[in-house]
């Protein structure tokens, strides 16, 4: 079954919109609850809180990597920038973006930042163990991510969902991501490549297609 990738992306951005305010409010509360006192409540608290802050910072990356959002022109790479940073806090996952990645050309590609940030949840899945993503601007105009970190790789299924060469009913939650950072690339007119021939170290590279007719997703393992 074909799915509108518009509606998708409203569907996503309504949702995201309706949690964001009352999970703000669990932090608000907690600080007012902080004033009480007492070593058991603090202690509640503090697991409320973090947790709190925890899906804030999901929410907001999720807004604009599946959202309406993120496919707006008018994106901000500061503020694309902010939110993986802070969606990132707090893991065993070091995240090095530069200030002057990707290039200004690709900033302005609608959709690019949005797979970018859709990039960095895959590369999320594939650090179980912890490790670091460094983003680096490559010969053709485009941005690699490059992952390192105990078995950094993409398994046969991820890379199959990536490329869309596996029916919907085939997906599970474990491949969801692949799949759907692959087709919003597609979707946006950009090529992804994936390259894991290094242990412990995977390079995801996205760039703008040179024409229609060039092949989508190339798996260049």
């Amino acid at each position: 079954m074909q799915i509108d990738m518009r509606v998708m992306e409203l569907l996503a951005s309504k949702l995201c919109h309706d949690l964001v305010s009352p999970v703000s409010a669990i932090n608000n509360g907690v600080e007012l609850i902080e004033e009480i006192g007492g070593s058991v409540v603090a202690e509640a608290m503090k697991l409320i809180g973090d947790s709190g802050g925890v899906a804030s910072r999901r929410l907001r990356l999720y807004r604009l990597a599946y959202g309406r959002a993120g496919s707006e022109n008018a994106l901000g790479l500061k503020d694309v920038r902010q939110v993986a940073e802070q969606y990132l806090s707090g893991t065993k996952i070091t995240l090095v973006w530069p200030e002057d990645v990707p290039s200004e050309g690709a900033v302005e590609r609608r959709g690019f930042l949005k797979t970018i940030l859709n990039l960095i949840v895959l590369a999320e899945e594939t650090l179980a163990y912890g490790g670091a993503v460094t983003l680096h601007r490559d010969e053709e105009g485009g941005c690699q991510l490059e992952i390192v970190g105990r078995n950094a790789c993409l398994n046969l299924r991820l890379q199959e969902a990536l490329e869309g060469s596996v029916s919907v009913e085939e997906l599970t939650p474990r491949s969801i991501q692949a799949y759907l950072t692959g087709r919003f690339a597609e979707n946006f007119g950009f090529k992804l490549t994936h390259d894991h021939s290094i242990p412990d170290r995977l390079n995801l590279s996205l760039t703008p297609l040179l024409s229609e007719s060039e092949t989508p997703i190339v798996n260049v393992c």
